[in-house]
């Protein structure tokens, strides 16, 4: 966490979960027990093995969450290798041009209907007492 290309990760990450109101700073309830985060780093590399760029993601600790409602509900919507390749043979057949679409922080689309409250991110500073109420989900959340 402490060599520059990480804090830059780390910072444009940030800069990511902030815009959408991912959470708001508010100071902790009596009864809440906050969950606990971390920051996850990789390396992502080219076709040929060469370093791309560093990446930092902030995951949120679920198994400190306590069971309740929609806690076992999961959804990821996921293409099978088969669909895609019907897709690039029918795409080919019909001459149309394919293109790619990377999507950062996709889960920050959807809204949180649980109070979730969570520790702030390391190396994030916020007045003491503080908290993140979650709006938007974080890769980890049940």
């Amino acid at each position: 966490m402490h060599h520059q290309e990480w804090q830059h990760a780390i910072a444009e990450q940030i800069a990511a979960l902030e815009p959408p109101g991912t959470w708001d700073l508010v100071h902790i309830p009596a009864h809440v027990r906050p969950i606990t985060c971390k920051w996850i780093y990789k390396f992502k590399t080219c076709s040929n093995g060469s370093l791309e760029y560093y990446k930092a993601r902030l995951v949120a600790r679920s198994f400190q969450q306590e069971h309740g409602p929609a806690y076992d509900e999961t959804f990821a919507p996921v293409a099978h290798m088969t669909t895609i390749r019907t897709l690039i043979a029918v795409a080919s057949v019909s001459e149309w041009s394919i293109s790619e679409l990377d999507v950062k922080n996709h889960f920050l689309n959807s809204e949180l209907r649980e109070e979730v409250y969570m520790q702030p991110p390391p190396g994030y500073s916020v007045p003491e007492g503080m908290v993140c109420h979650l709006r938007r989900p974080l890769y980890g959340l049940k």
